[in-house]
């Protein structure tokens, strides 16, 4: 029989892989992404599983938008939050290099930084209560959600002052705690984005092109999808009040004002899949490209938060995202770049295993303790959409019990 290459197989919506699936044992990955998005009424979906060096399944079900166009294993989508681990890899690579301490203050490379305030409240009329803050923010508080930078989305308290104070003046922050005092997702991975960009003297787009996408041979991976690549990128879609999913408009992207660390990137399945091997070979890309050390791998696969609970997050925004609990009565920490799921998914990820998502209902996760990683892209609002986590936890499932240990 002759050699099919997946890659360029074009699997839609009511299409059929048998032969691919019965030639490498998937079928059961591919009847749950297939059958999931129609149950789930899902527009799009990609997956992919693979082991330390090799892919052990990869699958495109769907549409690329309500033109019909096929979704291929190749199409091209939003990451969002999933750009967070990869400027963490940056931000420590300069760590390495001795250019970069994950004690120091900040505002030694970036002065907007000292002299923040914290918000301690409001007062009987509603106007907030600064003051200015006891303990300057770390590349380790940033690079752990621990530096009270906090997304308005998920916390009530920016979510009230941003409501009301927009600008605060120009100035950044404040902080809605004293660094290092709780965990609670936000910004912290944008600044070290700018403190990655301040230290090496180029644009976060320059370094990640020269230092991982390059090495890593992540051709699609970019804050910039060129007039090239446009046919492969996938359209987004959000609820509307009805429950149903609309298209938002298709258009070129433009190009950003300014390169974001904590989400922006646009990238493929097989992409990410690159960046995780290399997670799980300690920090090696192909042909011996050494991204991180190994010793710095083990930090961002440790604890990096203490006592304080992870992953856990109400939202303020339901439109972008419904509240957030990655694994429902369950202890998750933080470490380096990673949520770090303290028990194991029952039929699936080991306990120790690395994961976080992005917010148009991207997730991954990496399992070192079984040697494999996967990455499940969609492309819609909001975030943690219960059709979109139902697809995701059927996929796991569907890829442990079904892939080769």
């Amino acid at each position: 029989m002759p050699q099919i290459n997946r890659r360029t197989l074009l699997i839609g919506s009511g299409g059929v892989a048998t032969l691919i699936a019965a030639a490498n044992g998937s079928g059961a990955v591919d009847e749950a992404l297939r059958s999931g998005i129609a149950r789930h009424k899902i527009p799009a979906v990609v997956g992919m599983v693979a082991g330390e060096r090799k892919t052990l399944y990869e699958g495109a079900f769907g549409t690329r938008d309500s033109s019909g166009v096929p979704v291929r294993v190749d199409s091209i989508f939003a990451i969002a939050s999933m750009t967070k681990a990869v400027t963490t890899v940056a931000a420590l690579q300069l760590v390495e290099q001795g250019k970069l301490s994950l004690t120091e203050p900040v505002a030694r490379h970036l002065p907007q930084l000292a002299n923040l305030d914290v918000l301690d409240g409001f007062d009987q009329s509603g106007k907030p209560k600064l003051r200015p803050a006891r303990i300057p923010v770390t590349l380790r508080h940033l690079l752990t959600h621990t530096s009270g930078f906090c997304y308005d989305t998920w916390d009530g308290d920016a979510f009230r002052y941003g409501s009301s104070n927009p600008a605060n003046n120009g100035k950044p922050g404040p902080l809605m705690f004293e660094p290092g005092k709780r965990w609670q997702y936000g910004q912290g991975v944008d600044w070290a984005g700018r403190l990655v960009e301040a230290v090496s003297k180029l644009t976060l787009e320059e370094y990640f092109q020269q230092k991982i996408c390059r090495p890593l041979g992540m051709e699609d991976t970019s804050f910039l999808v060129p007039a090239s690549k446009f046919d492969r990128l996938v359209t987004r879609y959000h609820r509307d009040p009805a429950g149903g999913l609309q298209q938002d408009e298709r258009k070129q992207p433009a190009p950003p004002a300014a390169f974001n660390g904590g989400g922006g990137l646009y990238s493929t399945a097989a992409d990410y899949i690159r960046f995780m091997q290399m997670i799980l070979n300690h920090g090696q890309g192909p042909g011996n490209a050494r991204i991180l050390q190994p010793k710095t791998i083990q930090s961002m696969m440790t604890n990096q938060i203490g006592p304080l609970t992870a992953g856990k997050m109400k939202s303020f925004a339901p439109t972008a995202s419904l509240d957030v609990d990655i694994q429902p009565g369950h202890t998750e920490k933080w470490g380096l770049g990673f949520l770090i799921n303290t028990t194991a998914y029952p039929g699936g990820r080991s306990a120790g295993s690395l994961a976080w998502a992005g917010l148009y209902n991207t997730y991954y996760w990496i399992d070192p303790k079984r040697r494999r990683c996967a990455v499940i892209l969609m492309q819609y609002l909001p975030f943690v959409d219960k059709e979109a986590v139902a697809l995701l936890n059927e996929f796991e499932l569907a890829a442990y019990r079904s892939l080769p240990a």
